[in-house]
């Protein structure tokens, strides 16, 4: 018989193996890579959210960032906006750094 708790658990289990992967730092940085490649700035919060989660939770890095804890939920929210000093302390709380890259799918000639 479907209950329809079969989506939760599996859910449930995907998120659980999700955190544990990202515990990982090489893990971690290709997930953001790939959540800020996707343009989706909700996409990529929700991602920051998930290596908070697997490296501790936001009451930790919020003490080893020296950020506030609640500040910290509002700018990593849905519709939250870092400001770039922000997240460059979180990224380096998570071990992690913004970096740029030259595009290789734009023509670059001049």
């Amino acid at each position: 018989m479907i209950t329809g708790n079969e989506t939760v658990a599996t859910s449930r289990k995907y998120q659980d193996s999700l955190i544990a992967a990202l515990r990982d730092p090489q893990e971690a940085a290709a997930y953001l890579d790939a959540a800020l490649e996707a343009g989706d700035r909700a996409a990529f919060l929700l991602a920051i959210r998930n290596v908070i989660d697997a490296l501790g939770g936001m009451t930790q890095i919020a003490r080893h960032t020296g950020l506030n804890r609640e500040n910290l939920y509002r700018v990593l929210s849905e519709k939250g906006n870092p400001e770039l000093n922000s997240l460059e302390k979180l990224l380096k709380g998570l071990g992690l750094r913004l970096a740029v890259e030259v595009d290789q799918n734009l023509n670059h000639a001049a």
